[in-house]
């Protein structure tokens, strides 16, 4: 999908999805691991990185 590095940074770095509701969310990955983000949708704390296809 993402051939070069600029795009791949672009589209998955610090990119996390929400494990509850699925929704998208960009933000530092030491905050998510701290707890510090809520999910704008159903604000839950838990996440995961986006995948990669």
């Amino acid at each position: 999908m993402a051939k070069f590095p600029e795009a791949e940074a672009r589209l998955f770095r610090n990119v996390f999805v929400c494990r509850k509701c699925k929704t998208k969310i960009r933000a530092p990955m030491l905050k998510v691991l701290a707890g510090k983000v809520k999910c704008r949708k159903c604000n839950s704390k838990a996440f995961r990185p986006i995948k990669k296809k």
